[in-house]
């Protein structure tokens, strides 16, 4: 029991390193199991499709990011500064490791109905992260209107989970657009940011807070 546990961590570790190292398309099966050591049946004992596989490895993504975020709020005290946190690890992790974080997102690849019962889906992984977002964006509200007059009428701003869904979109957006140099090519940045982003990449991502939650002020 304990080899067969072995070699299930194990591939999920080759994966792990294939994926940030050489990036999402070399993540064939057979190609994880050459580097495991083991013949190119073997992972359908613990992984019995491809996809299950994968899905094991994004999940690793997730648990390394969400040990991130843990560690980017520890200092920030408000909700506000806890999200401005948040929005720069995302991005950094985002291009630091762009062959994980594009598996990450592809629930439609990984996440299909025929995902055995015994195993979490890739979306247990997910929706913890945004159900975090969620929360701090509702306790930023609190913050927010305890020390000022709420902005606007009662009732004109979307709930927490739409607020939340769009900072995401627009946060996921900046880390996609700005990895394929999109943004640079808009801005006039040196196409040699691409990978670190350096202040203008950060100009970014405060402009995002600021059109879903108000100034940023931390």
């Amino acid at each position: 029991m304990d080899n067969e546990k072995s070699l299930r961590e194990r591939l999920i570790d080759v994966g792990v390193d294939l994926v940030i190292t050489e990036g999402s398309a070399s993540l064939g099966l057979r190609e994880i199991a050459r580097r495991a050591g083991v013949s190119h049946g073997a992972p359908r004992r613990h992984f019995p499709t491809h996809q299950a596989l994968l899905s094991a490895i994004a999940r690793r993504g997730f648990e390394d990011l969400g040990a991130r975020f843990e560690a980017a709020i520890e200092g920030a005290a408000s909700a506000q500064a806890q999200l401005r946190a948040l929005a720069r690890v995302y991005v950094a992790y985002a291009l630091e490791h762009r062959g994980m974080f594009e598996l990450m997102f592809r629930h439609d690849l990984l996440d299909s109905e025929g995902s055995p019962s015994d195993r979490p889906r890739l979306r247990e992984s997910t929706l913890p992260l945004y159900e975090f977002i969620v929360r701090l964006v509702a306790r930023y509200r609190t913050e927010r209107d305890t020390a000022r007059e709420p902005v606007g009428p009662a009732g004109t701003e979307p709930p927490p989970a739409v607020t939340a869904a769009a900072l995401w979109s627009n946060i996921h957006g900046i880390a996609q657009l700005w990895a394929w140099r999109s943004l640079q090519l808009a801005l006039g940045a040196p196409p040699s940011d691409a990978a670190s982003g350096g202040a203008e990449l950060d100009r970014l991502v405060d402009a995002a807070l600021d059109a879903h939650l108000g100034p940023v002020s931390v």
